[in-house]
């Protein structure tokens, strides 16, 4: 009964995977995100300039799922411009680490863990670093209004044997673009301490709104 009644309603959801009954036009992809500071949500915000962003590709987080593993195997230790690490250790001096790579690298490797979203992707845009989402089956927040392709990198999970080189083959002018993008669409992925126009809470508004306009039959 309840999985009937669920069929016609919209579900907002962070693991928005179209294998486990995620519909396109129907639900909402909702942003996973991390807030370090709840009175002071925009802390830290932005990052170096795209010219002073002299690491290719950083990423350090937990194993979870069956994917960064299957990075960490291929990129940990194996080229000084990619900054590919497990866990890093408890602690304040860790995790303003993690702050200044997101904020130093070019591209930040966004991979799915347990489920196909992660936070990465939101503090990639956050810090201003080009979120590379390698995730099968992800539908990214927002794409009903938002252009994924202009600020990110998006990859099937079996090119991570091919990840440097994929990167390294980006002209410098697209990186340009690419970063300039996510400076642009920045603002629809940031909490406010009361909602803004355009922020991420008016956004997931916007797509609860358009999806059930999108549902209305004309009689």
């Amino acid at each position: 009964m309840t999985g009937h009644h669920m069929e016609h309603c919209i579900k907002a959801l962070c693991n928005a995977d179209v294998t486990v009954g995620f519909k396109i036009g129907r639900d909402v992809s909702l942003p996973e995100t991390y807030v370090r500071s709840a009175r002071n949500p925009l802390r830290d915000l932005g990052g170096k300039p795209a010219s002073q962003r002299h690491i290719l590709a950083f990423y350090a987080g937990g194993m979870h799922g069956y994917l960064r593993p299957i990075l960490l195997e291929h990129w940990k230790d194996k080229d000084p411009n990619m900054k590919i690490f497990g866990p890093m250790p408890p602690g304040v001096a860790s995790k303003m680490n993690y702050i200044q790579h997101m904020k130093s690298s070019k591209y930040c490797i966004c991979p799915r863990g347990y489920e196909v979203n992660s936070p990465r992707v939101v503090e990639s845009i956050f810090y201003e670093c080009v979120p590379v989402i390698i995730s099968d089956n992800f539908v990214p927040p927002f794409f009903e209004v938002l252009d994924w392709q202009a600020f990110s990198v998006i990859l099937p999970e079996k090119d991570i044997p091919k990840l440097r080189e994929i990167l390294l083959s980006i002209p410098k002018e697209k990186y340009m673009d690419l970063q300039l993008g996510v400076k642009k669409v920045q603002r629809h992925f940031l909490w406010h301490a009361k909602p803004m126009k355009y922020d991420l809470f008016n956004m997931i508004l916007h797509s609860i709104w358009y999806n059930r306009v999108y549902q209305i039959k004309p009689r």
